[in-house]
C-alpha cells in the first residue's frame, strides 16, 4: 500500500505593481482559493504599507512580551545580584549598619529592570523580525529596490493551481515554488 501523503507547498509571486499585490491579498481575503486564509500570507517590501493592515488585519506580536520579561528579569536579578555581593562582605565588622540596605538596592534594581527591559525588547525584534535568519529560498534582490512579494503558505496540491491563477490574473512577474 503506498503512502499518499499530502504535500504541503509554499509560493512566492514578485509584483511591480503594489496595487495587484494588494489585489492577491484581497482576493485571498476573499476566499477565492478555498482554504487559504491571509493567516497564510506573508508581505516582502522595500516599504511600508500602513494600509496593508486593512487587508490583512492585524498581526501578533510578542515584543511587550519580551519587554515585560526582561524588566522582570531584571528586577528580581538586580536585586538577588547586589543583594549577594553585599552579603559577601559579612566578614568584615559592620558597626551596627544593615548588611544589605533596601533603599540604595531599590534604585539599583529599577536600573536593571530598564536595562534588561530594553535588552529583551531588542532581543525580541530580532526573533520577531527574523533578522538572523538565514535567507530562504525566495529571497529576490528586486524585493529590496521596488517590488513586492507575496508568499503563501502551507498549500495542499489542490490549492497550488488555484494560487497560481490568482497571482497570474494579477499581473505576477514571477512565481518560485517550493515544496516544504
Amino acid at each position: 500500500m503506498a503512502n499518499h501523503r499530502k504535500q504541503n507547498h509554499r509560493i512566492f509571486g514578485l509584483f511591480a505593481d503594489f496595487e495587484q499585490a494588494f489585489e492577491v491579498i484581497a482576493g485571498i481575503r476573499r476566499y477565492e482559493v478555498p482554504g487559504i486564509t491571509v493567516d497564510d500570507v506573508r508581505i516582502k517590501s522595500p516599504i511600508e504599507h500602513p494600509e496593508i493592515e486593512d487587508i490583512l488585519g492585524e498581526r501578533p506580536t510578542n515584543i511587550p512580551k519580551f519587554a515585560f520579561v526582561g524588566g522582570l528579569f531584571g528586577l528580581v536579578f538586580g536585586f538577588f545580584f547586589l543583594a549577594g555581593a553585599q552579603a559577601n562582605f559579612t566578614v568584615q565588622p559592620q558597626g551596627g549598619k544593615p548588611v544589605i540596605t533596601i533603599p540604595s538596592n531599590l534604585v539599583l534594581a529599577y536600573e536593571m529592570l530598564i536595562l534588561f527591559g530594553v535588552l529583551a525588547t531588542l532581543a525580541g525584534f530580532i526573533i520577531g523580525a527574523r533578522l538572523m535568519r538565514k535567507r530562504g529560498p525566495f529571497y529576490n534582490h528586486a524585493v529590496s529596490l521596488d517590488q513586492i512579494g507575496i508568499v503563501v503558505e502551507r498549500i495542499d496540491d489542490t490549492q497550488r493551481q488555484q494560487v497560481r491563477d490568482l497571482f497570474a490574473r494579477h499581473r505576477v512577474i514571477d512565481v518560485f515554488e517550493e515544496t516544504v
